[in-house]
């Protein structure tokens, strides 16, 4: 059964407002490339976590609204649409005890696959670091390439995740496929947490590709993504440093939206938690981008987490039998994020330089 009018109709007002904010956050009006301050990317980054925290809420109140829900037979079918064995008539509850219920599922659903995703996305800001370095871009430039770049997730992870869904709503054994790679992903993150991470630039297949079509100008001096050389249409290296960015991001997609289809199936939690979690990556890059080499566990944490939403996928239904509720695995992640964060203030490395984001 594909999307009711109704979703699409809130669907788009969704999009349209939070657009709306995003063109202020991302001053797409603002012509003068400036440097992001510490005070400016915490302010921003505080507006758009109290926005999500906002959206938990209304979830908690008034979730049904996103599906139209009216009455008991659509709350019903909603239910056993994405949560496989959820009944509520054969529970026996009337329907304001089944309205709260799934009010209260649906938004510690959003509010987990919310924290999932902005606890990966510090590992992505990572490598957005490097990927900077790597171009040698001036910092001024960093908020115009995260601005597209944070555009462009957008619209790859509304494409990966609708199609995901629509998948696994037929094919429902993909979510142990899923489950297995986050495993290996998990395990894999740990075994190379001490690793010297590197990026491909010139060398990335992405490039490679755009290369055969438009030559590269390796002029840095401005913040254009193209430009003519001699009459012809050249890309600069700010734009093959988008690229890189955008490909990077839909490789970090790969391990944290299967992440979020362990708390639930339902396309539309899966896109707004991480939808919010994605608008406050660019803010968030220029909080933490100069203290995120204090968190030394940080990278054991993720791993940790990441093993423990494959294993979570694997045992579903054994999980399921004994009671295992979304509200656990919240508890669990909090838990460890908590530990690796709080392990990394009490036991800092000792003898190293941090590397700033110059």
């Amino acid at each position: 059964m594909g999307a009711s009018l109704f979703e699409i109709i809130f669907f788009i007002g969704f999009t349209v407002i939070i657009a709306s904010i995003l063109i202020l956050d991302l001053g797409v009006f603002e012509k003068e490339n400036k440097v992001v301050t510490m005070k400016n990317a915490a302010i921003s980054t505080s507006a758009w976590v109290l926005l999500a925290i906002l959206f938990f809420v209304f979830i908690y109140f008034h979730g049904e609204k996103i599906h139209g829900v009216n009455d008991y037979d659509a709350l019903n079918e909603i239910a056993l649409k994405y949560h496989k064995g959820t009944d509520y008539k054969a529970m026996g509850l009337s329907y304001e005890e089944a309205l709260q219920k799934y009010r209260s599922q649906m938004s510690l659903e959003y509010i987990t696959g919310y924290l999932i995703e902005y606890s990966l996305s510090i590992d992505n800001i990572f490598v957005m670091i490097l990927i900077f370095s790597s171009f040698g871009i001036n910092r001024k430039f960093y908020k115009r390439v995260l601005m597209w770049g944070v555009l462009g997730a957008i619209v790859m992870r509304f494409i990966f995740i609708f199609l995901s869904s629509a998948l696994i709503q037929e094919y429902e054994w993909i979510l142990y496929i899923f489950g297995a790679f986050l495993v290996y992903t998990g395990v894999m993150m740990f075994v190379r947490r001490n690793e010297e991470e590197s990026v491909k630039t010139t060398d990335n297949t992405l490039v490679k590709l755009f290369a055969k079509i438009i030559p590269i100008s390796r002029d840095i001096d401005d913040d254009t993504f193209f430009k003519r050389i001699d009459g012809k249409l050249h890309m600069t290296i700010l734009f093959v440093c988008l690229l890189v960015i955008e490909f990077s991001d839909l490789i970090f997609a790969v391990d944290s939206i299967p992440a979020i289809f362990s708390v639930t199936q339902d396309p539309f939690v899966v896109f707004f938690s991480n939808i919010f979690a994605i608008l406050g990556l660019r803010s968030l890059f220029f909080l933490v981008s100069n203290i995120m080499d204090k968190f030394r566990f940080l990278k054991i944490g993720l791993a940790v987490l990441l093993t423990f939403i494959g294993i979570k996928m694997l045992t579903v239904e054994w999980l399921h039998k004994i009671g295992f509720e979304i509200y656990h695995s919240l508890i669990i992640i909090v838990s460890i994020l908590f530990v690796s964060i709080l392990s990394s203030v009490l036991i800092p490395e000792k003898n190293k330089d941090i590397k700033r984001v110059e």
